[in-house]
Formats: structure tokens, sequence, C-alpha cells
């Protein structure tokens, strides 16, 4: 079966609750981005929530990316 759809793969094929527990949204230089802590008590970029097309290339907001928490 392929499912042709835009949306995303979370959305069709959820993940338990606890694992959206553990995210949450904060601002870094001024673009929202979805972060979940990792065990070194960092914050690694789950997804990025912008509507300018310059902020997805730009490497500190990609996905996997860790920084400190402040």
């Amino acid at each position: 079966m392929i499912l042709y759809t835009m949306m995303p793969e979370e959305f069709v094929f959820p993940i338990d609750m606890s694992v959206y527990d553990k995210q949450k949204v904060v601002q870094m230089n001024g673009v929202s981005i979805v972060v979940s802590e990792n065990t070194q008590k960092q914050y690694e970029v789950v997804r990025l929530l912008s509507t300018n097309p310059q902020d997805f290339l730009n490497e500190q907001y990609c996905p996997g990316q860790t920084f400190p928490i402040f």
C-alpha cells in the first residue's frame, strides 16, 4: 500500500504519547524550533517551525543538532 500525503509520518503512524511529552517549542534567534531534551542535558532539534526558506538552509536548525539548555 502506498500512502500519498503531505502529513508528517507521526500523524499517520502515531508514536507513544510519552515521546511527545518530552518535546517543547523554544525560540532560538527568533526562530521557533521543536526540541527534546537528551541525556547530556542538551536540547536536540526535532523540527523547525518556520515559513522562511532561509531558516531551513541554516545548519544550526537541522534536525539532530544539539545545543545547551539555556
